[in-house]
């Protein structure tokens, strides 16, 4: 249960992308947040991917009498290999066609802060607005693979819980100060709850705490958090249309519930070495391959087509129009626009993995913990 690669969690990052696709893409059609619920599932699988990983470079070090330096400079290094190429390559290419808003906001979008200009000024950033989750994703590795490295055994089921506490607490002083609503949803401080949800179950599995082992290998966790959440999105409904207490303060704790509950049947039917209809499914190929590449498709998605901001003149919408014309049933057409524009964006990402990723990829394995 320590290490090892899981396929199926592959396959759930196909439906963390699903989420956030179908939702940008019908123009936040969807009955619920369901981008905020894709985003969310990210960071909770971030956070518990990554402890995971800084969990066993941590024994490693412990093992072998080496100062965790070694294994934080690792980490970076190899986080560094994995994202970096195509997040400059993109602004670079994005930046010479001239796409708004890039030029002007070049050094917020160069340093990882695009979540952050969007906190300071309350407003978004038409075609990059989705780089705010790759901004707060940077930060988070920014301190936290020095809290788990340095951090003694015994504190870090408290700094994890405090990640949790913190991040609430936060958005709840946020909301009652009258801040817009954008201001706590993608500070980094206001994110924790999900990574460290994410943290706090990797380390519980690596302790072998049988009892959350044993929650989590039933379908009981995952028919909890599914009601609890579908309470508090119903919940959120009964404010009206807009933003309000439940999903500025709420909503994010009970995505990652659900998120963590997900992932924790995952993992426990990985380590019990048993399989049902969920890991299965997940663990298909091609969910599987999607997955791998879901990076390159979170980044593409928005320049292939973005229901705000893409302009009627281009290529794409054109298409859509004519595509409108022939499949003139409203929701039939949000089928067929979404299977279109997730085919181009899955060949842009497959371009993209196996000319780009995969071979800069390779060089990981000369930084091994």
């Amino acid at each position: 249960m320590k290490k090892g690669y899981i396929p199926a969690l592959d396959g759930l990052r196909f439906l963390a992308v699903a989420l956030v696709l179908v939702d940008h893409w019908s123009g936040d059609a969807m009955p619920f947040q369901a981008s905020y619920l894709g985003v969310c599932l990210f960071f909770v699988l971030s956070g518990f991917l990554i402890t995971r990983i800084l969990l066993n470079a941590k024994q490693r070090d412990e093992k072998l009498e080496r100062n965790h330096s070694f294994s934080l400079k690792q980490f970076y290094i190899r986080r560094t290999i994995r994202i970096f190429p195509v997040y400059y390559l993109t602004l670079g290419i994005l930046y010479i066609l001239n796409v708004e808003p890039v030029r002007d906001k070049i050094i917020w979008l160069l340093t990882y802060n695009t979540n952050n200009y969007i906190a300071i000024y309350e407003r978004w950033l038409g075609s990059v607005d989705h780089l705010w989750s790759l901004a707060v994703e940077e930060q988070f590795y920014l301190f936290f693979p020095f809290l788990i490295l340095f951090l003694g055994w015994k504190n870090l089921s408290k700094m994890l819980y405090l990640c949790i506490i913190l991040s609430v607490g936060l958005r709840l002083f946020f909301y009652l100060r009258g801040d817009e609503w954008v201001r706590p949803y993608v500070l980094v401080f206001t994110c924790l709850d999900a990574f460290g949800i994410g943290g706090l179950f990797a380390y519980y599995v690596w302790q072998g705490k049988q009892r959350v082992i044993e929650f989590f290998g039933g379908w009981l966790s995952i028919g909890m958090s599914l009601v609890a959440y579908i309470l508090i999105v119903i919940w959120s409904k009964s404010y009206g249309e807009g933003h309000n207490f439940v999903t500025d303060v709420l909503l994010r704790l009970f995505e990652s519930l659900l998120s963590i509950s997900i992932i924790g049947k995952i993992v426990v039917n990985e380590y019990q070495q048993t399989a049902n209809w969920l890991t299965r499914l997940l663990s298909s190929a091609v969910l599987v391959y999607i997955g791998k590449i879901s990076y390159g498709i979170y980044i593409y998605h928005n320049f292939v087509y973005n229901f705000y901001h893409t302009p009627d003149s281009s290529f794409i919408s054109r298409a859509l129009n004519k595509l409108q014309s022939v499949v003139s049933e409203p929701v039939l057409f949000q089928i067929t626009k979404i299977c279109f524009l997730s085919a181009i964006t899955i060949i842009m990402a497959s371009f993209s993995w196996f000319l780009i990723e995969k071979p800069i990829n390779k060089f990981k394995e000369r930084f091994g913990y």
